[in-house]
């Protein structure tokens, strides 16, 4: 499970536990995949709804452009065209979640894996919980805490001393890994790590149905949702016009 899933059923499982609107933005510059893992009922993305930003007054305006599944999460799409997406820029993601923020509760940004990307920096400023995705295998650890260590390296120390380390298990019998060696290590640096069990429907990589994974994966869901959520600040809960 990387981390656009992992984006997907976290906001899924936040959508379906709460009453408010949850959407989740896929900033990938690379083709992102986050509109795949819910059912698309449309094919705008999020240049559209930024070209066309004048006119959005209430929430059916936004909601012509996502797409929504039946877990209540709904996502904004990236273009298909890496050409065009590369072109996404920290002003259009500040005037992208300006715009979400005035109808959503709980905004999620799917990142690229590109951390010079134009848009990184803003949506890390923007950012009131970040939560790093790697994967249970030794490699996968590595690329996860070099990505904090880039972090720590360029001014968001105190971000990542609030994150939530999200540990996959990887397929039963694949090899020896020491998973909790890896869990040791985040804890040390994040503020929570979460371990999320292998699954056998995430890993089909299809759209994501909470009622196929099993029950020790939503379970492990439900706490990652409510270690992400404990940080979130008290403005968050403010009540703000959503029409």
């Amino acid at each position: 499970m990387g981390k656009t899933t992992t984006t997907a059923t976290l906001g899924s499982t936040f959508a379906s536990l709460r009453g408010d609107r949850v959407i989740a933005v896929d900033a990938n510059p690379d083709r992102g995949t986050l509109s795949q893992k819910i059912p698309l009922e449309t094919p705008a993305t999020v240049r559209n709804l930024l070209r066309d930003e004048q006119s959005i007054e209430k929430y059916s305006d936004v909601r012509s452009y996502t797409s929504q599944s039946r877990h209540r999460l709904e996502v904004l799409a990236s273009d298909s065209d890496p050409a065009v997406s590369e072109a996404f820029s920290a002003d259009d993601y500040a005037r992208t979640v300006t715009m979400l923020e005035k109808f959503y509760s709980i905004v999620l940004t799917d990142c690229g894996t590109g951390l010079m990307h134009s848009a990184m920096q803003t949506i890390l400023e923007e950012a009131d919980a970040l939560v790093v995705v790697s994967s249970g295998s030794v490699d996968g650890a590595r690329s996860a805490s070099a990505t904090l260590d880039w972090l720590d390296a360029h001014g968001y120390r105190e971000l990542v001393s609030r994150s939530v380390a999200v540990v996959n298990a990887v397929r039963p019998r694949s090899g020896k890994v020491d998973l909790p060696k890896v869990v040791e290590h985040f804890e040390q640096r994040c503020r929570l790590v979460r371990l999320i069990p292998f699954d056998p429907h995430l890993e089909e990589g299809a759209e994501i149905e909470l009622e196929r994974l099993r029950p020790k994966t939503r379970n492990a869901l439900l706490e990652l949702a409510a270690a992400v959520a404990s940080d979130f600040p008290a403005s968050s809960f403010a009540l703000q016009d959503r029409r």
